[in-house]
């Protein structure tokens, strides 16, 4: 007989390749479900990404079917534990708490877990009535799981200490082997405003002018601004960035084929971040990495041991710190050598898998009276 708890993962998956998705799919098919039995409730209802943060009727219908629909899920398998991601918009959150609210009216245990850093600032833009709401759904919960202890504090209002977990991102990946020679600098992300192209491609002219662009910049990822889209291309162009190369967004084998082929990996978002999994697939490939200070990024990226700490909308000191990596091979050999050493000691899939077990057997067996949020 199979006496593992039974733990509901909320959530949707890939495609698309979104932060949040990959997670989802990481912990189900981890060695988790050695330990518990875990069901997946699939909460997508966007055909696709564009159709995200916008309200329609039939999405409203297919919410409400969806709820019913776990309310007889709850019905069939009785979880033990409940685990739901929450969104950090408001649309996204009222979307959310039907799922804490029905958990806790049959009488189960629920845990929320936050895959970002902006919650806070989402609560400070928002209404008195969205701060009620959240706080007396949040009431229903059994605790919160953050990317970071450099997150906790988006939740002190809320929780007690002991209720706010620590995640990081976590996995194992099928490395490639190097197949090119020359130095080799990668961006990997979606091309958006929040995520600082424009100041990559800037620090890369600043070397230009001073001839150190001995270097190739590979970026990989998805238009979703076409009029971002246009400045950059046009930005290239004007300058004569002939060093840069465009690619569409990489998956699988060719993805990690990137990473491989690669010196330093540069990511400098401006706007809040969770542990964006870029850099744990960085830091399994041993690159050194220039990134700024949001969210999580600073538990990964120590500051003078594996890579840089940039200011945000900064592109001189960008372009400052890559010439250090590029011109310096000792530099760049210990910089790599600790980022391996930090994947291989905190951020795989079996120290993930180990953190979650431990909240989620702490989380089952305390007893079911949850403690009122602080006021």
């Amino acid at each position: 007989m199979d006496n593992k708890p039974t733990v509901f993962i909320l959530g949707k998956l890939p495609p698309p390749y979104m932060g949040p998705a990959i997670a989802t799919q990481l912990i189900l098919n981890s060695e988790l479900k050695n330990k518990f039995n875990l069901i997946h409730f699939d909460t997508r209802i966007n055909a696709d990404v564009a159709s995200m943060g916008k309200w329609s009727f039939n999405k409203a219908w297919k919410s409400i079917q969806m709820y019913f629909h776990f309310l007889k899920k709850i019905n069939q398998h009785q979880p033990d534990l409940i685990l739901v991601p929450i969104s950090q918009t408001t649309m996204g959150f009222i979307k959310d708490a039907p799922f804490i609210i029905l958990g806790k009216w049959k009488n189960k245990k629920v845990l929320i877990q936050l895959r970002g850093s902006n919650f806070k600032n989402w609560l400070n833009s928002a209404g008195s009535f969205i701060n009620l709401f959240v706080k007396k759904t949040l009431k229903n919960t059994n605790g919160v799981i953050v990317l970071g202890n450099n997150l906790n504090h988006l939740f002190q209002n809320f929780y007690t200490d002991d209720k706010i977990f620590v995640v990081p991102n976590g996995a194992n990946y099928h490395l490639e082997k190097r197949n090119n020679h020359e130095l080799n600098v990668l961006y990997f992300a979606n091309f958006l405003p929040s995520k600082s192209f424009d100041d990559i491609l800037k620090a890369v002219l600043l070397l230009k002018e001073k001839n150190s662009s001995n270097f190739k910049l590979t970026a990989a990822g998805a238009w979703d601004n076409e009029q971002f889209k246009k400045e950059c291309l046009n930005f290239i162009e004007k300058h004569q960035l002939n060093n840069v190369e465009i690619l569409s967004p990489q998956s699988g084998k060719e993805k990690m084929q990137l990473f491989a082929n690669s010196d330093v990996f540069v990511f400098c978002p401006k706007m809040p971040e969770g542990h964006p999994w870029v850099i744990v697939e960085a830091m399994a490939n041993s690159l050194p990495i220039i990134a700024t200070n949001q969210g999580a990024i600073i538990e990964s990226v120590i500051d003078g041991k594996n890579g840089f700490i940039v200011p945000v909308e900064n592109p001189r000191a960008i372009a400052e710190k890559l010439e250090i990596l590029l011109t310096d091979k000792n530099k760049r050999s210990e910089f790599s050598n600790y980022s391996k050493m930090q994947y291989k000691t905190y951020f795989t899939e079996e120290k993930m898998v180990e953190n979650l077990e431990k909240v989620f057997e702490t989380c089952i067996t305390q007893p079911n009276k949850i403690k009122k949020p602080i006021d």
